[in-house]
């Protein structure tokens, strides 16, 4: 039988071991090439996962409950900031019928003093008249000192009113100034307010969208990470075939060291090695067309990050605002509106103090009122006494005491009076009191607590603020992270650039060693079995060793193993196949 014609370029080649030096550097380059692809896809996975962590913070801090209640505290505090005109309005008309009322008490201490000078008058005479009788001196010395310690009392009584209404007249100018203020101020910065707090939670929930978007692609990045690392398998199925390739040599060359291959001849030896190049040719000539083939579609996949990386930049951008600062103008703009709030409450609160002062003052001199009022019905009763015993005693002294027991008896008519006047007074005080309790209600304790709601209000919206600025740097910084790390996958991850024409000038280089015709080794059949069964054996996948059927036939009663379906592997047995 004729034998093909070895090729000549196998004279450039003295053993199967210099083919093995040149694949061995292309394994070692898929190796490592592959190991540092799966090294950077693991890095992109792990800030893939924080930046859905930072993600999912920045979602904690939009939903957080204490921000919606901090939110509604302020509306509450700016509804009661808008009720501020009707409140001083009240505290207005309070001062109004407060005034009047004082006015009234006015006239009945007016009268009361006209009493009293009456009855000093009357006592006087008592004392010039009776200045002939000895028993009437003392009397009518002790009776003027009564009237006047009773015109002491009645002086006091109208220097308490004085007091009270110079501070009902300073409470009401003050008041009316307020008043007026707050027509043209208050309505705006409430308006403000609401504005600002609404400008703010808007912002809340566009972010809230943004996240959720933000997420998604991650999420998306994150899928196709995972099947590019199950795809990296290509690396790992690569690195195998070659090693097959490299063993094969290293089997022929112990077959043709030991017995069986010593009974061949030179020129069976020979055609054995050209079979033998034609068979690893072969293989690695289909194992570079399934690594371009799947190579590509790992680089496809991951050119598409690209695209997947600026849509997340752009978002987390927008999350930041233009210049990272639009939640920050809001906050500002929103404390600017808090601090003019707090000069209504200052005002408020000057007004407040100053109408709760005249209320107590108020209560304070109705109850000093009520003082001087009993010691003015005592006054009076004593000079009535006094001027009923007179009379008494004047009785018994005859003409003598007449003209004495008619201006005594003018003291106790004019004494009299007084209880009128005192009567008046105490009825017109409970409408006083009534009338400070109006000023100063109980409920306007609110005007300091309105400040303290607004003061808290805006520090919980300012915490929250800072929370959620705080999150968007985290994200900002691990959506730069993902596209660095996505950048650096897509240059380490080019395997068709250096790997693919590594692998094809090794396939040329065997295909040239093997050249255009494969060898007849029929007759060299039962021979090379055990060669042909060794080789067989190292084959992990259906197509290598359909490949090598097709270049070294089986004969018959041939031992050599069925092909073996491939055990399925999960996909962290892919992971490790495709990083070792």
């Amino acid at each position: 039988m004729a034998h093909a014609r070895v090729s000549p370029h196998a004279a450039t080649y003295t053993s199967g071991r210099d083919i093995s030096q040149t694949l061995e550097s292309a394994r070692s380059q898929v190796e490592e090439r592959f190991l540092e692809g799966g090294t950077v896809l693991l890095s992109v996975m792990d800030v893939l996962n924080r930046l859905l962590n930072s993600l999912e913070s920045v979602t904690k801090a939009l939903d957080n409950k204490e921000s919606s209640d901090t939110s509604a505290d302020l509306h509450a505090t700016v509804e009661s900031l808008t009720a501020l005109p009707v409140t001083e309005e009240n505290r207005q008309q309070a001062l109004v019928s407060l005034a009047h009322t004082g006015k009234e008490l006015r006239k009945h201490v007016a009268d009361m003093q006209e009493t009293m000078r009456y009855l000093r008058t009357f006592a006087v005479t008592v004392k010039i008249t009776g200045a002939g009788l000895a028993e009437f001196a003392g009397f009518a010395q002790e009776i003027l000192e009564r009237i006047y310690s009773g015109t002491d009392e009645v002086n006091r009584f109208a220097a308490h009113l004085d007091s009270l209404e110079k501070e009902v007249k300073l409470a009401a100018s003050l008041g009316a100034s307020v008043s007026r203020g707050y027509a043209d101020t208050v309505p705006a910065v409430a308006a403000a307010l609401r504005d600002d707090a609404a400008k703010i939670a808007g912002h809340r929930k566009d972010l809230g969208v943004i996240a959720r978007e933000v997420g998604a692609i991650a999420r998306g990045v994150q899928g196709k990470v995972a099947s590019t690392l199950s795809a990296l398998q290509i690396g790992d199925i690569t690195r195998q075939r070659i090693e097959h390739v490299q063993a094969t040599f290293s089997l022929l060359e112990d077959f043709l060291a030991g017995e069986d291959g010593a009974r061949l001849d030179a020129g069976a030896r020979q055609r054995l090695q050209n079979v033998i190049h034609h068979l690893t040719a072969a293989q690695m000539s289909e194992m570079c067309a399934d690594f371009q083939r799947d190579s590509e579609s790992v680089v496809k996949t991951i050119a598409s990050f690209d695209h997947d990386t600026r849509d997340i930049l752009k978002l987390r951008d927008q999350m930041s605002g233009e210049n990272g600062e639009a939640g920050g103008n809001f906050m500002r703009a929103l404390e600017s509106s808090v601090s003019a709030a707090h000069e209504i409450v200052k005002q408020v609160d000057t007004a407040s103090r100053q109408a709760d002062q005249v209320s107590q003052s108020t209560i304070g001199t109705a109850a000093k009122l009520f003082e001087a009022i009993g010691n003015i019905r005592a006054v009076k009763t004593d000079i009535h006494y006094m001027a009923l015993n007179t009379n008494l005693r004047c009785s018994r002294l005859g003409e003598e005491g007449k003209s004495i027991n008619v201006v005594t008896a003018e003291l106790r008519i004019f004494a009299g009076k007084l209880d009128d006047s005192a009567d008046a007074i105490v009825n017109g005080l409970p409408t006083l009191e009534a009338a400070a309790g109006r000023v100063a209600p109980a409920t306007d304790a609110g005007a300091g607590g309105l400040g303290e709601s607004l003061t808290s209000a805006v520090g919980n919206i300012r915490l929250a603020a800072n929370v959620m600025e705080n999150e968007l740097k985290v994200l900002a910084e691990n959506g730069r992270e993902v596209a660095t790390k996505i950048n650096l996958l897509i240059g380490k991850l080019d395997f068709q650039h250096d790997l693919g024409d590594v692998l094809a000038r090794c396939a040329d280089v065997l295909d040239g060693v093997a050249g255009a015709e494969v060898a007849d080794i029929s007759d060299l059949t039962e021979t090379i079995a055990p060669l042909d069964r060794k080789i067989f054996k190292l084959y992990t996948m259906v197509q290598e060793r359909n490949t090598h059927r097709d270049i070294i036939p089986a004969s018959e009663g041939s031992t050599a193993p069925p092909a073996e379906t491939p055990k399925a592997e999960n996909d962290e047995d892919l992971f490790a196949d495709a990083l070792f």
